[in-house]
């Protein structure tokens, strides 16, 4: 079964747009995104409808977003993408006869209730900004827009080498010994 990746392609997408701080073509977003311009304009035209993008036209013109990180949830985004189904899961019959398949349905249908519940809660708790600062941390330790980093914060060796050797070992020499 095909996921809907749709939220998480959407997500991608806007985080792109907050760090250009300028309007984005669909195309540019696709490129950013490794989707579809096509796709792409779809989709900001439901967020447009939402308030979460603009679209500005004519020669420098594209998507911008509609409001800041910090303003934007999950949930928001989930609920402008016209709140796609969470779980695959359902009941195999809606009117079952059988009294054990209705006992199995109501038990199935209490527990993907509660658990879409919590998931949505948890949805309009998360900022756009929350997840712009982790990228910006993983930016940070990754060395991005400068030498990358060691996860310990050290640069690495010019010629990417690792800087640590096995303790007591020493390097093999490459040449021979002066005589």
């Amino acid at each position: 079964m095909k996921r809907d990746s749709r939220l998480s392609l959407t997500l991608h997408a806007l985080l792109h747009m907050g760090e250009a701080k300028v309007a984005m073509t669909s195309a540019q977003i696709a490129a950013q995104t490794c989707g579809n311009a096509v796709v792409v304009r779809r989709t900001m035209a439901g967020l447009r409808d939402a308030g979460l993008v603009r679209s500005e036209k004519g020669h420098g013109g594209g998507w911008t977003l509609g409001r800041p990180l910090a303003r934007v949830s999950l949930g928001d985004v989930y609920d402008a993408l016209g709140a796609p189904t969470v779980f695959a899961m359902g009941d195999r019959t809606e009117s079952p006869g059988c009294l054990v398949e209705q006992a199995v349905n109501r038990a199935m249908r209490e527990a993907f209730g509660e658990a879409e519940a919590r998931l949505m809660a948890r949805l309009r708790e998360v900022t756009l900004a929350e997840i712009a600062a982790d990228v910006m941390r993983r930016h940070r330790r990754a060395g991005v827009g400068g030498k990358p980093q060691r996860a310990d914060g050290a640069p690495p060796r010019a010629d990417g080498a690792p800087r640590r050797r096995a303790e007591g070992k020493r390097p093999a020499r490459t040449g021979r010994r002066a005589a």
